[in-house]
């Protein structure tokens, strides 16, 4: 199990899609509970237009939030459930 663990460093910049294939952005930064590491959001870098049409929930500084709870799968793409994130 200890294979399957990443490092947010081997997170940044990975390309997020959605299962159908739409492309969604760039991971930027990662949100997280400080207490217990928990991941709670992916933020968004380099939008695509598709993202920016879709009203996802934004922090105070207008980036786009995915709910980590959306992500499927972490390879050479970030699979995101988008059902989960609409």
């Amino acid at each position: 199990m200890a294979d399957d663990k990443k490092f947010s460093k081997q997170l940044i910049g990975k390309t997020v899609v959605s299962k159908s294939g739409k492309r969604f952005g760039e991971v930027g930064d990662l949100i997280f509970e400080t207490r217990s590491g928990e991941l709670i959001h992916l933020v968004l870098a380099n939008p695509t237009a598709y993202t920016e049409k879709l009203e996802l929930e934004k922090n105070k500084e207008g980036e786009i939030l995915i709910p980590f709870s959306a992500v499927i799968a972490i390879g050479d793409f970030m699979v995101i459930s988008e059902e989960d994130i609409v």
